[in-house]
């Protein structure tokens, strides 16, 4: 996601969106109140939906003063007036791939990133893009020193982390089946991992636990 969001206050001139948006290069702006809360959205859409609004009033309007009728409005319009206030948003410890299928089944291009009810950023399909076009040595490098040796406190040599086009190959032994599970699910979720292939065998199976009798002449209601 990108932390570094330029946003607009919903109270501003539409105008001033519109200009933000264009010296940013960006096609739509997060819209949040003074304390940083999302309360809306504003895209290229809107502003056609609000130009195309505008005309239909403009036309009356004149026809109005043709008929002198003083009742024509004059006031500028803020970004509340037509941003989109039903927002979609996604915490920043969501998969990647969540955001992409929320991207794909409300047809939008970004997705505000919220935190305790504030925005922390914001991801967009370009973001996406990036995500998937990463290198398969910046892929292979992340597992061995994030993953493994920094989070699972694993020596990256007993793993071998093969990655073609984003499709990661795990193979080494590990010492539980714990680690070699999470080491599999932590990197699904890496950026630009397309698919996971485990091979990862371990030592001692610590995901079950070994139901005993109670020792002889031990009491069964304290066992």
């Amino acid at each position: 996601m990108s932390t570094n969001v330029l946003t607009v206050n919903p109270d501003a001139p539409l105008k001033e969106a519109a200009r933000r948006m264009l010296e940013a290069g960006v096609s739509g702006l997060p819209v949040v109140d003074d304390d940083g809360k999302p309360v809306g959205i504003i895209t290229e859409a809107d502003f056609v939906a609000s130009e195309a609004d505008r005309r239909v009033k403009r036309r009356a309007g004149l026809l109005r003063l043709i008929q002198h009728d003083p009742d024509v409005p004059s006031q500028e319009r803020l970004v509340k007036d037509v941003m989109t206030a039903d927002v979609h948003v996604i915490a920043p410890g969501a998969d990647h791939s969540a955001a992409a299928r929320l991207m794909s089944r409300e047809g939008i291009k970004r997705i505000p990133v919220v935190e305790g009810g504030r925005l922390v950023g914001i991801i967009s399909r370009a973001d996406m893009l990036r995500a998937y076009t990463r290198s398969d040595e910046d892929i292979v490098t992340e597992i061995t020193d994030h993953v493994m040796r920094r989070i699972l406190w694993i020596d990256p040599s007993r793993v071998t982390v093969r990655s073609v086009e984003g499709n990661v190959t795990l193979t080494g032994r590990l010492e539980t089946r714990s680690d070699a599970s999470l080491a599999v699910e932590l990197t699904k979720r890496l950026d630009g991992v397309t698919s996971v292939v485990d091979e990862l065998t371990w030592e001692v199976d610590n995901t079950k636990l070994e139901m005993v009798s109670p020792p002889a002449g031990f009491p069964r209601h304290n066992w």
